[in-house]
């Protein structure tokens, strides 16, 4: 069938040859989405269909096309090599008021220089305001163990209560696949013990801190959202990432829900319940690391771990008003993590707030284990955080085509929140074209996909297809109909990417842009029992995540507002390779700006219950 789109080919000028100045004619391409949205019986029967051998490859294939694939990628002629993988030598940016340390110290040792480096409460607060709300903290914890004012025995049987208040009729908020009571009250008795002792381990010592599904952690098996993949393979040790927040003290309290094996944006998984949005339970939480950010906006945890193949952090940390960090392709080890994206999967950080997302970061970075094939650099820079008055003056880089293609919602509150930011710290902004987005979405969809293909066929040979999700089975046919030739020209793809980006960012600190196209949009009744295929919503979740995976650069996404009907917006921005510490700082210089307006969500715990409800 390849002739018949074959002449619907776009033939790429070379990368020096495109104009990336504002006044560029290069042309804004809107996501051209054609597939109707699946769910219910209509989703079982596309599912039937696709797997179908001749029905089903004419099918996608028209797909492919109608989706402009073919046009963009598959016929596509360009004249640059393919690079397979977004990694990024080490260069020291010698960034601004940044604090540097070894990357090879402990983990407690690297989270305590962070706590060095964060500011004093009074500090965070301008015009003398308390904010009407706020989460809960990492040091607020720490300061009410060793204060005596309560142990994390106390609150793990707080958290336990919430978990089980919000797992029954009438939330049923489906934050958790697996969590194990025993073993959590085990935990924050050791940790109870030791604060009697007067030797905590580190300021993580007794915090609660969840782990999405798709990461190794003891005693639990990785499911990666599904009722089968635990099955054929077991989990034998934790993963990297766990084994330093262990090292800590933190509490290992469960494994979150997520959207089955990442291949969707909601966070409704047939098996396991659709993960339910804090601020409003009727709304999506957007995916995959769905229940990982649902619990940090709830209160059940100050910081949850996830994985970012496509936005995974990012979406939901929006959807759900809190902070979502992406580091650098490579900064934090991916031992232990479910193999589904190999080239465009990073394990990200979801936090109630900044410092919070620094302290977990900084215990988590570097020390890779040995057999581990690294390009760790040879230290990290941690922001110092001190006051605003030390915040540094950026260039902004905006893309205001790409800017403004989202919701009016979102529109508004981002610009917003751009013209105080630069009113405020006096940054710049830096008008920009950032070409062929659309192309990279799409190159990045073949990317994922065919990797998420390669790694769980083997898998599917051994079983029936009737245990995955009809949504997940959809997927998965798609991603099964991308050949080597579209695989190496979306690699192609990359390289022109990474040419343009890195530009941008030599002109400008950082590049910002709304983290969603649209909000968190309702749940719908048919897509519980079979999960769902909205393609529509899902291109418009992504719309802004793409760059940060497909070319391994830091992000991070900060909730700024919310839109008409009280969801969470959130601002995000993307940086150089290596760039943690600026981000960080410009995430907090946001979150000084906004956390005034932070609304507290419908359905939240409090589990330092002897400390005044915030």
């Amino acid at each position: 069938m390849g002739w018949f789109f074959k002449t619907q080919r776009v033939i790429y000028k070379p990368v020096e040859e495109v104009d990336l100045s504002p006044d560029s004619d290069e042309v804004y391409l809107r996501a051209n989405v054609k597939a109707p949205r699946m769910a219910g019986f209509l989703i079982k029967i596309a599912a039937w269909i696709l797997e179908s051998r001749i029905l089903g490859a004419m099918l996608v294939y028209i797909l492919k096309g109608e989706n402009l694939i073919h046009k963009l990628v598959s016929f596509a002629e360009l004249k640059e090599p393919p690079v397979y993988v977004p990694y990024h030598p080490w260069k020291d940016l010698k960034e601004q008021e940044a604090k540097c340390i070894p990357s090879e110290l402990p983990p407690s040792e690297k989270a305590q220089h962070a706590v060095d480096c964060l500011p004093l409460c009074s500090d965070v607060i301008i015009n003398t305001q308390q904010p009407t709300f706020r989460r809960w903290t990492i040091q607020d914890y720490s300061r009410a163990y060793i204060s005596g004012e309560t142990t994390p025995l106390v609150v793990a049987k707080s958290f336990l209560d919430a978990l089980h208040a919000s797992s029954t009729p009438p939330l049923k908020m489906s934050f958790f696949i697996s969590y194990n009571a025993e073993d959590i009250l085990r935990q924050a008795t050791e940790s109870t013990l030791r604060y009697e002792r007067g030797e905590p381990i580190s300021v993580l010592d007794g915090v609660p801190i969840a782990v999405k599904d798709e990461i190794d952690s003891k005693p639990y098996q990785t499911t990666g959202g599904t009722k089968w993949l635990h099955k054929l393979r077991h989990c034998t040790d934790d993963a990297c990432c766990v084994k330093h927040l262990r090292s800590c003290g933190a509490i290992i309290v469960g494994k979150t829900n997520m959207h089955e094996l990442g291949v969707g944006t909601s966070g409704i998984n047939p098996h396991y319940g659709a993960t339910r949005n804090p601020y409003d339970p009727s709304k999506v939480t957007g995916g995959s690391s769905s229940g990982s950010a649902a619990v940090v906006s709830a209160g059940l945890c100050p910081v949850a771990l996830g994985v970012d193949g496509g936005g995974s952090v990012r979406i939901p940390a929006s959807l759900c008003g809190v902070i979502g960090f992406k580091p650098t392709f490579g900064r934090v080890s991916h031992s232990g993590v479910l193999p589904l994206n190999w080239t465009v999967g990073m394990v990200g950080i979801l936090a109630g707030t900044v410092e919070d997302a620094l302290i977990v970061y900084a215990a988590i970075s570097g020390h890779h284990p040995s057999n581990q094939p690294t390009i760790l650099p040879p230290k990290i820079n941690l922001p110092l955080l001190k006051s605003e008055k030390s915040m540094s003056r950026f260039k902004i880089a905006k893309y205001k085509e790409w800017f403004n293609d989202c919701s009016d919602d979102i529109r508004s509150c981002c610009n917003q929140m751009l013209d105080l930011i630069c009113k405020h710290y006096g940054w710049e902004t830096v008008d920009v074209t950032l070409p062929e987005i659309e192309v990279m979405r799409l190159a990045h969809y073949l990317t994922i996909g065919s990797e998420c293909n390669a790694s769980i066929r083997p898998h599917l040979e051994k079983m029936d297809v009737a245990e995955l999700g009809c949504d997940a089975r959809v997927a998965l046919r798609i991603y099964g109909a991308f050949n080597s030739r579209e695989y190496l020209n979306a690699q192609r793809i990359r390289n022109r990417q990474m040419h343009f980006y890195k530009h941008i960012l030599e002109r400008a600190d950082f590049i910002v842009i709304p983290t969603t196209g649209v909000t968190a949009y309702p749940i719908m009744e048919d897509a519980l029992k079979y999960g769902d295929f909205d393609y529509i919503n899902g291109a418009a979740l992504v719309r802004y995540q793409i760059a940060g995976n497909f070319l391994g650069l830091p992000a991070v996404t900060v909730p700024v507002g919310y839109d008409k009907s009280g969801m969470p917006i959130g601002l995000q921005f993307i940086g150089r390779p290596w760039s943690e510490s600026t981000l960080l700082h410009i995430a907090f210089a946001v979150q000084v700006l906004s956390i005034q307006s932070y609304r507290k969500p419908k359905v939240f715990y409090n589990l330092l219950s002897k400390k005044e409800e915030p």
